[in-house]
């Protein structure tokens, strides 16, 4: 299952922190800060779609990820790969190169990348 936005930039937010607590998350946001209840509800959410777990230390809980970051957006990457290239990673690679208004530099950057991918493909 997929993450909504707001679910995404709370993910974001764990995963940058490890493990966090209610109160933590509260600080994160801006204000004005969301209701505990709202974020409780984000956080059961996230739970119930297998992204979180939590450990308790008597009332309060210890929220952390279960799904690493890059296993998640792995996944959404290949889901648009799927959907809109034919399933063709090549398609995507010409299509992300020409529309991303990359640098000279940056694009020899990619191609490094890829030369080492291919080395270690040989």
């Amino acid at each position: 299952m997929k993450l909504s936005k707001t679910e995404e930039q709370l993910m974001e937010y764990i995963w940058s922190s490890g493990k966090v607590f209610m109160k933590d998350i509260i600080e994160y946001y801006p204000d004005p800060k969301p209701a505990a209840s709202t974020i409780a509800t984000l956080l059961k959410r996230m739970q119930d779609k297998g992204y979180i777990g939590y450990e308790t230390y008597g009332n309060s809980r210890q929220y952390y990820p279960i799904i690493r970051k890059e296993d998640y957006f792995s996944k959404h990457v290949s889901n648009i790969i799927k959907d809109f290239f034919g399933d063709s990673a090549l398609q995507f690679a010409s299509f992300f190169t020409r529309t991303s208004n990359m640098s000279a530099s940056e694009l020899e950057n990619l191609k490094e990348i890829i030369d080492q991918e291919i080395k270690k493909k040989k």
